[in-house]
């Protein structure tokens, strides 16, 4: 178990879950990514205070973003090759936009859901820390390419999906880092092989670290979808269909990578599962 966030009643500094409303709404990507950086520190080392119970009024500007990146229908973005700089920098690109909405979504499940134990809160802190360190990684490399996050357009699907969710901590766990998130552990090996084999090593070790810290982001997904199953005596095979089914999540393709699923906390019947889906294609 983590070391607690200091409850309400000792008032150390601002409450953590406050603080991740604000730095959501704030529309600068690196002072965002600064910024949810410093507020797991400060809650790690017991410098913020934590109410678990508070209830927040939800502003209208959520997220905060910048003006760019142009929001698209994934339909209408182009795949290019990466063996030329311009292909591999629409690449960095797209996945600083991931990593963006990343950021996004794990502040909005600190401020969002109330009554989840402290541990939750300080575990979604952490995944925002690392997130906005992914999104620092990228935009720097993409900068080495004469570019900069917002210079090419991007789709809205995590956040869409934040959305279908936002009255549902379940469905949040279930969808969000059970589901999208875990497609990039599918996606993550073969990108990288590409950059390699185009001879980026700089960018592929990028993607290391990446799936490093996804397959713990993962992780943490799957402990709360469990814990919150468990609770309400849900079987979660069954609850994962079910919600699947009722928040139109995208449907599971292969390949899949069953070593990072079976680290991030997928169990074995789940596995064959997907193994199945492999087998039907």
């Amino acid at each position: 178990m983590h070391d607690p966030v200091i409850p309400a009643e000792a008032e150390a500094g601002p409450c953590v879950r406050r603080a991740a409303l604000a730095i959501l709404r704030e529309r600068e990507p690196a002072t965002k990514a600064a910024r949810a950086r410093a507020l797991f520190e400060a809650a790690r080392a017991q410098l913020s205070h934590l109410d678990p119970h508070a209830s927040f009024d939800e502003p209208g500007d959520l997220p905060g973003r910048p003006e760019r990146p142009e929001l698209v229908e994934p339909s209408s973005l182009k795949r290019r090759g990466m063996q030329s700089d311009a292909g591999r920098a629409v690449l960095l690109h797209a996945l600083a936009h991931i990593e963006f909405n990343a950021i996004n979504l794990a502040l909005d499940a600190v401020w969002r859901f109330p009554s989840m134990p402290g541990d939750f809160y300080l575990d979604w802190l952490k995944v925002a820390a690392e997130e906005a360190h992914h999104f620092s990684l990228l935009s720097a490399r993409l900068a080495e390419f004469g570019h900069a996050y917002g210079d090419f357009p991007a789709h809205d699907g995590l956040w869409e999906m934040a959305q279908r969710t936002r009255d549902d901590v379940l469905a949040r766990m279930a969808l969000v880092p059970r589901t999208l998130e875990a497609r990039g552990l599918d996606a993550s090996p073969p990108i990288r092989k590409r950059l390699a084999q185009a001879g980026d090593h700089a960018s592929a070790a990028i993607l290391d670290v990446i799936l490093r810290d996804e397959i713990g982001h993962v992780l943490i997904g799957n402990r709360w979808f469990r814990f919150l199953c468990d609770g309400q005596g849900l079987d979660p095979h069954a609850t994962y269909e079910r919600l699947a089914q009722q928040f139109h999540a995208p449907k599971l393709r292969g390949p899949f990578n069953f070593e990072a699923r079976r680290d991030a906390g997928f169990d074995e019947a789940e596995l064959r599962a997907l193994a199945g889906l492999n087998d039907a294609k």
